[in-house]
């Protein structure tokens, strides 16, 4: 296991699951050779780290990386930034400038989103990487460069060459080498020491309980990587404690984790720990202590639900599946808290 965190042109890459410590052996191995790499990947999973890991341990790591989301920019400029314009090309173009291949030469261009790029563009593309010498936009003087491809998608590609959305040469052009980076849900090892990274950036001191890091685990990630440091940004700046428990998380991870059969969320163990104090008064095991004691795990247990009403909206039924008991006893206990005068009613109220 690598514990500490590898850094890759300035991106730090955590490797603790084994799916990703074989990920980047094998990107150690693809990397001595010059051969184009496709990365393929959902939306979030790291597949710009392995792009930088794979220029980071080739020959060509001390020449230029160069990077262009092809889905950022509109086509008439992907076109001017890729292979550059001269003076008067077109209108506001006060100066030339070369483009990404000639800056990049010698080294790696990561075309990232390459499943956006127009088909006009696609067979231009083609013809640089064959090697074939090209014009500036309104040049006149060809220009050649020797620069290592490695692209990412999101999208499947060979579904898009079926159906004439992406030219089936160029696509076997760049996926010399595929590598595909697994999606968060799959690599549960990696959540907390990426949490920890993430909180270490963010979190000034801050940790996460065990329930809340297993809440976290339990969650599917649709976002992956990307979703998971949002989550963790959010509750450094939002928790009110020093230790971020299941409570801070979002509701879909709250969710998640609640519905699990196995799960016991620091939130059960309080409301458990509370009400077996208050079992012991009732049936007299705890009568050494003062009322007063028994007073105070009444206002505890009062406070957790006030608490976790809050925190759902006053939505009772959501509330019983975070505290681990049952509808009906919830609605009980906040009869008697009304009775008592604690006014509680209107926080059940916004009940949907």
């Amino acid at each position: 296991m690598i514990n500490s965190p590898q850094s890759f042109l300035g991106m730090p890459a955590v490797l603790c699951s084994r799916l990703m410590r074989d990920l980047y052996a094998k990107v150690e191995r693809i990397s001595r050779s010059s051969v184009a790499v496709l990365i393929c990947g959902e939306s979030g999973s790291g597949k710009e780290l392995v792009a930088r890991a794979i220029h980071h341990y080739s020959n060509r790591s001390t020449k230029a990386w160069i990077d262009l989301n092809c889905a950022a920019l509109p086509e008439q400029l992907v076109e001017s930034e890729l292979f550059g314009y001269e003076r008067g090309a077109f209108s506001g173009a006060d100066v030339g400038k070369p483009g990404l291949f000639e800056m990049a030469n010698g080294g790696t261009i990561f075309l990232d989103e390459i499943g956006d790029l127009d088909l006009r563009l696609q067979t231009k593309l083609l013809r640089v990487l064959d090697g074939v010498a090209y014009f500036r936009l309104g040049g006149t003087k060809k220009v050649e460069s020797d620069v290592r491809i490695v692209a990412a998608t999101n999208r499947n590609l060979e579904e898009l060459v079926r159906t004439g959305k992406f030219r089936p040469d160029l696509y076997h052009r760049l996926a010399q080498v595929c590598v595909t980076v697994p999606p968060l849900r799959e690599r549960i090892e990696d959540i907390g020491p990426i949490t920890t990274l993430f909180l270490s950036q963010h979190g000034d001191g801050r940790s996460f309980t065990l329930d809340a890091t297993q809440a976290m685990e339990a969650y599917s990630w649709p976002g992956n990587v990307r979703e998971l440091r949002n989550v963790v940004i959010q509750c450094a700046l939002l928790a009110n404690e020093e230790e971020i428990c299941t409570l801070d998380l979002p509701e879909s991870i709250q969710d998640a984790y609640a519905n699990l059969p196995h799960a016991e969320s620091d939130l059960k163990r309080l409301y458990a720990a509370v009400n077996d104090g208050l079992c012991e008064i009732k049936h007299g095991v705890g009568l050494s202590r003062s009322l007063q004691n028994g007073a105070m795990l009444h206002d505890m247990e009062k406070r957790l639900i006030l608490q976790v009403l809050q925190r759902t909206a006053g939505h009772q039924e959501r509330a019983a599946l975070l505290l681990g008991i049952s509808r009906s006893t919830l609605s009980r206990k906040l009869k008697q808290y009304d009775e008592s005068g604690h006014g509680v009613a209107m926080v059940a109220e916004g009940e949907e």
